[in-house]
């Protein structure tokens, strides 16, 4: 994006055309710079993000076209004669205000410093952003500027990614029996019914960047209502369950959505909704075989048991290992992220007409091995048959910024990261606004919902559900290592608190108790919080405090479970860390109560075997859990009382684990008790992690919450007490 610093200078009466054309131009508070109060406005958009924690692709591409501009307009500014020294000086001022917030930024997150150089390569996306900021400041461009053209890979291949990458081409495997399905039949038959090529023609948002605009749309919560698409009423009768079994209302309206020819969803119901069955079902609706599920290694077990009871005409093969055992001959292939690597060449090649991604928001994290390879074998499929059924399920698409969406709409193809694609694109265009309109927000809102996204909430479908009660139990810490705890914390805070006043006294401003300021805490507790990342275990932190307190709490929690069991019957113990699990079950077994592990280093046979005897064997008393290995995709529904012994860093994964108990075929009220350590950091904890519920309540259950920080609850608790220690908690 080479400089053009004479385009940004030439005004004319076509100016107002312009205008019309963008259709959001600011009031121009500046006739002699009037692209600064805009490029101002952005970096503080760009720096407000970038407190709150890690910036996302949007925000990354808006500091480049900053850091451009600021360069371009300097340069315009310096050579314009017609303007005083006087305002040129001011002018140049200004940049420089521009230009420090971008340094500042670039400080917090060192990744942004390549993109201020000169030489950096842009994307379309960031030369159609310059342009459209330079319209909206009244700059005429000419025509080669205004139209901006994706990259040939892009308009040739939409998707572009080969499925296996040469760093895992000589990891790929061949089971035995898929050779012998390949000799059967050598051939894999075109799709004649596929897919013309999309359309050349242009279209009135071609030149937009939209894909920041389409966050903000959910970001915001525009509209109000419910993220959820609108699904064809409940049929008369029920002619897809098999004999002895019952679909609820709800998955019937998501199946009659995929007979009626729907094929793309994010299916997004709360945990315990039956998100399995309905995507086991849907795939024989569609005829989507055969069927590649990609799920959790804890419950493919659980998915083989779900195809066979809801579609026992089907069979499935769960894929372990090197695929030794594989069914080449199966309707549905089950595999886990873990393993996935290494059968990429023959899924790929499989003739694949369906795919499944159970606990979608695994896949968030774009740079991962693990998201790469699910994206690169949707691509692939979309490539090969025409509307294959693409399944995203999650009932937590978004854990800590509403990017999270970005992988879960590339694996659906409804966009391809930098911008939507044709069907989308087509919806958004047929609204008739752009993003310069507060229309489009809604607008532009319904239009990815009508793409497939499915959301339900418990309260809303299943009527006879029983309530779900979260209770919170503070204990005392009063023995010796409870307070070495607060100790312990009373010296992080004070350690951060010096590293605050340090700051402060540099500026030359004096420290005030009382009075803090809050971007100079967020940026102290982001460094901490790094550098606790960087050191493990190894010095007190807020991991290994919050370890410790869980320690602490460890018989706590086990003698209150124990006394709830002989209440209430069975109950599921959650913890986060192995050795609070181990004393747990010494504690339980002193008390001659018989228990099942649930751990992340058991092969799935012994987990299932675990889960079956708590379910059906009223001689096993408590379920001991791990928080991330037993809090997705698990029925624990023998038991109504879960306590929570530690607390999770998300909302999201408290959520689940409760789920497991909290979901269809419960029909006694759910208890959740949280073992809170009064007067430790845990109590501030717990309140962190209620107040993350509502980024989801606002951007897909249509909630009117106002908004919260994004920072991670690790943040946010090191924020605390750094706020303690300087006396403004």
């Amino acid at each position: 994006m080479p400089p053009t610093a004479s385009t940004a200078t030439s005004r004319s009466s076509d100016t107002a055309r312009r205008r019309g054309q963008s259709r959001g131009s600011s009031a121009r508070r500046d006739d002699d710079a009037p692209l600064i109060p805009i490029l101002a406005r952005k970096v503080r958009e760009v720096e407000a993000k970038s407190q709150r924690g890690k910036l996302g692709p949007t925000n990354r591409v808006k500091f480049q076209v900053i850091a451009f501009l600021v360069r371009e307009e300097r340069a315009r500014v310096k050579a314009d004669e017609a303007v005083p020294t006087a305002a040129r000086a001011e002018l140049l001022k200004r940049l420089d205000g521009v230009a420090t917030i971008l340094a500042k930024t670039a400080a917090r997150d060192t990744s942004l410093i390549q993109l201020l150089e000169v030489d950096q390569a842009t994307s379309p996306v960031a030369k159609r952003m310059r342009r459209d900021w330079l319209l909206e400041s009244g700059a005429e461009l000419p025509e080669d500027e205004l139209i901006i053209t994706d990259a040939a890979k892009t308009t040739q291949n939409w998707s572009g990614t080969p499925v296996v990458p040469a760093a895992l081409a000589e990891r790929q495997v061949m089971p035995p029996q898929i050779e012998a399905r390949r000799e059967s039949n050598p051939f894999l038959a075109p799709d004649a019914a596929l897919r013309a090529p999309a359309s050349s023609a242009r279209r009135r948002l071609d030149g937009w960047e939209l894909m920041g605009p389409l966050y903000k749309a959910f970001e915001t919560g525009a509209g109000g209502a419910a993220a959820s698409m609108e699904l064809p009423p409940v049929p008369e009768f029920d002619r897809l369950s098999p004999k002895g079994l019952e679909i609820m209302p709800h998955q019937s309206r998501f199946l009659e959505a995929v007979r009626g020819g729907h094929r793309s969803f994010l299916l997004a119901d709360e945990p315990g909704l039956g998100k399995t069955a309905q995507s086991v079902i849907g795939a024989s609706v569609a005829g989507a075989y055969p069927l590649l599920a990609v799920v959790p290694n804890v419950v493919k077990m659980n998915w083989a048991r779900e195809v066979e009871r809801w579609t026992p005409q089907r069979r499935a093969t769960v894929i372990h290992g090197d695929g030794g055992q594989v069914d080449a001959f199966a309707d549905v292939f089950i595999v886990n992220y873990e393993v996935l690597d290494r059968h990429l060449s023959w899924l790929g090649s499989l003739g694949l007409r369906g795919m499944v991604v159970d606990e979608a928001h695994f896949i968030k994290n774009l740079g991962s091995q693990r998201s790469q390879n699910v994206l690169a074998l949707g691509a692939r499929i979309r490539e090969q048959v025409r509307d294959p059924l693409m399944l995203a399920l999650t009932g937590t698409p978004l854990i800590n910024d509403v990017e999270d969406f970005d992988a879960i709409w590339r694996f659906l193809g409804w966009t391809n990261g930098e911008k939507p694609g044709p069907e989308l694109m087509e919806k958004l265009d047929a609204s008739g606004f752009t993003p310069a309109d507060k229309a489009f927000y809604p607008e532009a809102r319904d239009a990815v919902i009508s793409m497939g996204i499915v959301r339900r909430k418990k309260k809303d479908v299943a009527a006879d559900l029983p309530d779900k009660l979260i209770a919170d139990l503070p204990v005392e810490l009063d023995d010796e290592f409870g307070r070495s705890i607060r100790a312990a914390e009373r010296e992080l805070g004070e350690r951060l608190a010096a590293k605050y006043r340090r700051i402060i006294e540099a500026r030359g401003d004096k420290v005030l108790f009382g009075e803090v300021d809050e971007d100079i805490v967020r940026l102290v507790a982001h460094g901490e919080l790094e550098e606790s990342k960087a050191q493990g275990s190894g010095s007190d932190n807020v991991f290994t405090m919050v370890r410790k307190i869980g320690q602490a709490k460890a018989l706590l929690a086990a003698d209150y479970a124990a006394q709830l069991q002989r209440s209430v019957g069975k109950v599921v113990f959650f913890a986060k860390h192995i050795d609070v699990m181990d004393a747990a079950e010494a504690h339980f077994a002193q008390a001659g109560l018989r228990t099942v592990s649930i751990r992340g280093d058991q092969t799935t046979p012994v987990r299932q075997q675990a889960i079956d005897a708590f379910n059906e064997d009223p001689s096993v008393a408590i379920a001991v859990c791990s928080l991330t290995a037993a809090g997705v995709g698990l029925n624990l529904q023998a038991a109504s009382n879960v306590v929570l012994a530690e607390l999770s860093w998300t909302a999201a994964e408290q959520t689940q684990a409760i789920d497991r108990v909290h979901r269809i075929g419960q029909d006694e009220p759910v208890t959740a008790w949280r073992i809170i350590a009064a007067h430790t950091i845990d109590t501030k904890i717990a309140e962190l992690i209620d107040s993350k519920q509502s980024l989801a309540a606002r951007a897909l259950d249509g909630a009117q919450i106002d908004p919260t920080s994004s920072d991670s609850v690790q943040q946010s608790a090191l924020m605390h007490l750094l706020r303690q220690a300087l006396g403004a908690a």
